[in-house]
């Protein structure tokens, strides 16, 4: 069996969804849209950059000078650690408090440092920031998950270009995140196999959509992968938090992280927008069949100035590509690395 050359479904065995595949739509000229590329550069230090070392933020606080990694709480967080009064829950109309507690995470005191351009060893530490942040804050008795992700560049909403990163703690699990627990624990219930384990090893004997490995980790561009570079990280060994890794499973992480920032950047010769998320398993409950992965999902489409937007037919019906996975992993695999 192989794959149809022209429009098909893709299931996300993840999420339970699918995504329309539209492999012809590539030879339409392109009308719509096209975005303004960034291109001026960026000091080492920004004085009115409220990341840099020693500058101030809101309320009066100032950063202390860091040499490598900082967190602290946000100071306009989208959650707070008590709840508020009140709630409803007439069968239609359901609203309930929540708590929670928002960090933010810079990887360098050099405001023009990206996870492209950082050496390994500095990344390094940000893989050992992105496991204790996460562990600090599941150990509040009050939460019951806890997200680190990154949103980079002015496409995805990002108002600051000082490299950093968000771990946010939720008292429940989020919609998306529960999801990806159910499908997980459902196969492992039939199957006796965690999902993400059977997957990859799947994949690495086909290596149509593998972009990397290192003898602890493999980066793909998913099977069912929405975004036209969307990339999927999952370490070899079965593990559930960022926390269990080893000392040198951390390090070939911080290895490949830079490997397809590097690549991304080189793809269309800009600093790549992201969206990043890490998945790890919820506070309290079995991890049972779940494996530690880290999404990208990226919105570039042709070119560093057209982006792929998420609208009409995928806000109403499903999501749809026009590059095909197996296409994407092969030029992210072709970028040449400085």
């Amino acid at each position: 069996m192989s794959l149809p050359s022209g429009p098909h479904r893709r299931h996300n065995p993840l999420l339970d969804e699918w995504v329309l595949v539209s492999p012809q739509r590539l030879e339409r000229p392109w009308q719509g849209q096209v975005e303004s590329v960034a291109s001026e550069a960026m000091p080492a230090y920004d004085a009115g950059c409220y990341l840099c070392p020693g500058n101030g933020r809101a309320g009066g606080r100032t950063n202390p000078a860091y040499a490598a990694t900082f967190a602290f709480d946000n100071d306009f967080a989208a959650l707070g650690p008590t709840e508020s009064e009140g709630g409803i829950d007439d069968g239609l109309f359901v609203a309930r408090p929540e708590a929670g507690a928002c960090r933010v995470l810079c990887y360098s005191p050099r405001h023009d440092a990206s996870l492209a351009t950082l050496d390994v060893p500095a990344i390094r530490g940000v893989v050992d920031a992105w496991a204790e942040e996460s562990e600090a804050l599941r150990r509040l008795p009050f939460v019951g998950h806890v997200q680190v992700f990154e949103n980079r560049g002015a496409l995805m909403g990002n108002s600051n270009r000082h490299p950093h990163g968000q771990v946010w703690a939720t008292r429940h699990v989020p919609s998306l995140a529960a999801r990806r627990v159910r499908s997980q624990q459902a196969h492992f219930a039939a199957t006796g196999e965690d999902l993400l384990g059977s997957y990859v090893a799947r994949e690495l004997e086909k290596r149509e959509r593998v972009v990397a490995t290192t003898p602890d980790w493999v980066l793909l561009v998913p099977f069912w992968a929405v975004w036209p570079f969307e990339t999927l990280l999952v370490p070899r060994r079965r593990v559930t938090r960022l926390a269990q890794l080893e000392p040198g499973e951390r390090d070939s992480l911080a290895g490949l992280v830079n490997e397809l920032h590097r690549r991304y950047d080189g793809l269309f010769r800009t600093p790549f927008p992201y969206s990043m998320a890490w998945h790890e398993e919820p506070v309290g409950g079995s991890g049972a069949g779940l494996r530690l992965h880290a999404s990208y999902f990226p919105p570039l489409l042709r070119s560093a100035s057209v982006k792929k937007f998420l609208v009409g037919y995928e806000m109403a019906g499903e999501p749809q590509r026009d590059l095909t996975p197996e296409s994407a992993a092969e030029r992210l695999r072709a970028v040449t690395l400085a």
